[in-house]
């Protein structure tokens, strides 16, 4: 069963078009990826399907049916813009939605307290949300969001205002998520998390999809055709090498593609002669090679 359909779905703002013609599927028990560059539609795709704002076109069933307030017990939503209450205190609040969304206090108490040890904020519990950094607020409302055990899980740019360390945190939860059979529905601007855990990805530029599917049969259809290299000294010279398609280069670390019957090995032979390197890789191109392939601009 999927998770989430989404069939046609095109909402429109006076004459400005968000999402135009939007199809897609989002098996159950998987990781999925809504990505794109800030204003693609990512965030408008999302509260259309959590019945915030209704599609002008087409469908959206979710969990199998049209979405209605009896279902939302079984969703976990971080919007976008977050909503805490910032004189409340943090476990009365995550204690009082977690009551609203049908956990009784009993339950929803015992199991704060793992959450709150989890994220380092026991000592933090009877502090008001206001004294909080926004890294503290987005666990906080992460919290507020699975507290209360949803079959399905919506986060829109999760990551935002998260260190490296929690960053890390919130994606090793996530994929428990996904063991446990939940379903996790993300979007973000940053392909790199996208890389580190989705399993179906759907990638939109202004309005539109462009790539949607399985990230591993997507890269695989790319194939092997790119060069990793992290390197010191100049490495302009890469990109007139014979048999470089074209180079995305970060300055001590590049991805070069390569041309049909491009030679790696010549490569590797051209850039040790003139580079340091510390790192040379054969492999698949990056989601960002391939979102900048299908767009033609970088996503930021």
């Amino acid at each position: 069963m999927n998770a989430l359909e989404i069939h046609h779905v095109t909402k429109r703002f006076g004459d400005f078009v968000a999402v135009s013609d939007l199809s897609l599927s989002v098996p159950a028990g998987t990781v999925y990826g809504l990505l794109g560059p800030n204003g693609a539609g990512k965030t408008t795709t999302i509260r259309m399907v959590m019945n915030i704002l209704i599609p002008d076109e087409g469908t959206v069933q979710v969990l199998g049916r049209t979405l209605d307030e009896g279902m939302k017990a079984r969703i976990g939503y971080l919007p976008e813009d977050r909503g805490l209450y910032p004189k409340m205190k943090v476990g009365e609040l995550i204690l009082f939605l977690a009551e609203i969304k049908g956990v009784s206090r009993i339950k929803a108490r015992a199991d704060l307290d793992g959450w709150l040890r989890r994220f380092d904020l026991v000592d933090w519990r009877n502090k008001k949300v206001e004294q909080l950094s926004k890294g503290m607020q987005q666990k906080v409302q992460f919290i507020v969001t699975v507290l209360h055990r949803p079959d399905l899980i919506i986060l829109d740019e999760p990551f935002a205002g998260l260190d490296p360390v929690n960053t890390k945190l919130l994606k090793d939860i996530m994929l428990e998520f996904r063991g446990e059979g939940r379903t996790i529905i993300f979007s973000t601007h940053r392909m790199e998390q996208i890389e580190m855990i989705c399993d179906n990805i759907c990638l939109i530029n202004k309005s539109r999809m462009v790539l949607e599917g399985n990230l591993a049969q997507i890269k695989h259809q790319y194939g092997k055709n790119t060069v990793v290299l992290e390197y010191e000294g100049d490495g302009r010279f890469v990109a007139e090498l014979p048999g470089v398609e074209k180079v995305d280069d970060y300055g001590k670390y590049m991805e070069v593609k390569l041309r049909e019957g491009g030679d790696p090995q010549e490569i590797l032979r051209q850039a040790a002669g003139r580079l340091r390197l510390s790192r040379f890789e054969v492999q698949e191109p990056s989601l960002n090679a391939i979102f900048i392939e299908k767009v033609g601009v970088s996503h930021d």
